[in-house]
């Protein structure tokens, strides 16, 4: 039964904290609060004996020390349903799209992260087709990474492309201190291209109230973890998650905590943590990834969000200038998934079923897709091309400071802007057999087989004829 008593006095307010003496309250409990302003959500936030400190979700504003505060004996709740696909809600779960409101099976949010044992080892990839990620630094089912970029670069129009063309089942995006206009450009983004069917979004603006900015990544894995459990692997697209840590800075200093490393409250790593640590894989179920933008103040990687994001998760991705950065990015699972066969060892895979599979009519894209696998070619590629690219830099250094450029200075200028063209382009749409292939056809370009470093194994199966 939850505490039916109503307290008439709030004995401070402070932004959108409110504190009152009450008793068999539980923390994270949420509490009814009815001012002349109307009534507002709250969530318990800190108990110190008698006191209880509240997080009021619309702000105190109108909210006088004479309100009524109601315990519920509850903790926050969102509605879950196969309804909520191609819908947009605050962080508070109301509708921001003017649809109906969604209220039948609420799931708590907020709850504890998966048991590891019932996880199983991230070992499937997650095609976006786009270059830079998937042949370069692969995204893997369960991963949890970062972007992080500064203000400025176009993080949203990549995550609105990744959402576009990840093979997922359900894409659950949670928008932090977006501009309205961020909020219509990716809802509109997605409605065009039709896969708005297969996407949640929970969004919280710049004029929404701070504590809706806390709830946005609780509600949305709490869905996205819904989803997994009914077998369907979904991508989770957070922007950004400095806001998110900004808002816990503002809740802090209202409160009067002792503050850490740049206002910062002293828990951020463990909060951050908790949201993270939701990426899984379920045994006998879907999975969990999770891609998260952190914009870094001055492009400053040591700034508390970032330093602390990085010691979290498995590796990062660097947007710099609008591309994604070959080095400084990293995936640190890749290795689990760019092992790599050849087409004829396809015949022999074994499928989740239990069935060989049969290649026979299917494309390479396609089977190699199927089988979960890629090219035997992969990592060669790869390292030969990012070592390439290291080359180039160096000469167009060179070239800066007035050197004579050599015929193979000549070459690496041509490699280098062929490679940021048609690889390094965040426009660039293609299959990782088919940027692969146009690996092989760059190299080919502009070197001869012998000058790039690849096995003869390769070179004489892959090498395009001229």
């Amino acid at each position: 039964m939850f505490n039916s008593k109503v307290y008439h006095r709030i004995d401070a307010l402070s932004g959108s904290i409110a504190t009152l003496r009450a008793e068999g309250v539980k923390y994270n409990e949420i509490a009814e609060v009815q001012s002349r302003a109307g009534t507002s959500l709250a969530q318990v936030i800190k108990l110190d004996g008698p006191n209880v400190t509240l997080q009021i979700f619309a702000g105190a504003r109108g909210v006088d020390t004479d309100a009524s505060v109601r315990f519920l004996g509850e903790t926050m709740q969102t509605p879950f349903s196969e309804d909520l696909l191609g819908r947009a809600f605050t962080g508070a779960g109301e509708p921001r799209d003017g649809g109906p409101a969604i209220t039948e099976n609420k799931v708590p949010i907020g709850q504890p992260s998966v048991n590891p044992a019932k996880r199983i080892m991230p070992n499937q990839m997650v095609r976006t087709n786009i270059p830079m990620i998937d042949l370069f630094n692969s995204l893997v089912k369960s991963q949890k990474l970062p972007i992080f970029a500064r203000a400025g670069e176009p993080y949203n129009e990549l995550l609105a492309r990744i959402a576009l063309q990840a093979d997922s089942d359900v894409i659950v995006i949670g928008g932090m201190g977006l501009k309205y206009d961020e909020y219509l450009k990716f809802r509109d983004t997605l409605d065009k291209s039709g896969a708005l069917a297969r996407t949640v979004m929970f969004v919280h603006t710049a004029a929404d109230p701070t504590v809706e900015c806390m709830l946005v990544p609780d509600v949305s894995l709490a869905v996205a973890e819904k989803f997994a459990l009914q077998g369907k692997d979904v991508l989770v697209l957070l922007t950004d998650m400095t806001s998110f840590a900004d808002a816990m800075k503002e809740i802090a200093i209202t409160m009067e905590q002792i503050p850490s490393n740049r206002g910062y409250p002293g828990d951020l790593y463990s909060q951050l943590a908790a949201r993270y640590e939701k990426a899984v894989d379920f045994d006998g179920a879907g999975s969990i990834t999770i891609l998260a933008v952190t914009t870094m103040p001055g492009d400053d990687v040591t700034h508390p969000v970032p330093d602390n994001t990085g010691y979290i998760t498995e590796g990062q991705f660097y947007l710099r200038n609008g591309r994604i950065e070959p080095f400084g990015s990293l995936s640190r699972l890749k290795q689990q998934v760019n092992k790599g066969s050849s087409r004829s060892l396809l015949q022999d895979k074994v499928l989740a079923n239990g069935q060989k599979l049969d290649v026979s009519g299917l494309s390479e894209s396609e089977a190699y897709r199927l089988a979960n696998t890629t090219r035997e070619d992969h990592r060669a590629i790869m390292d030969a091309m990012i070592k390439l690219y290291a080359s180039y830099k160096e000469t167009v250094e060179k070239q800066s400071m007035g050197f004579r450029m050599s015929t193979w200075d000549q070459k690496l200028l041509k490699y280098g802007a062929a490679f940021e063209k048609e690889m390094m382009d965040l426009s660039v749409n293609i299959d990782l057999i088919d940027a692969l292939n146009l690996g092989w056809k760059i190299l080919a370009d502009c070197f001869d087989k012998s000058e790039v470093g690849i096995p003869t194994k390769f070179t004489d199966k892959y090498w395009p004829a001229k």
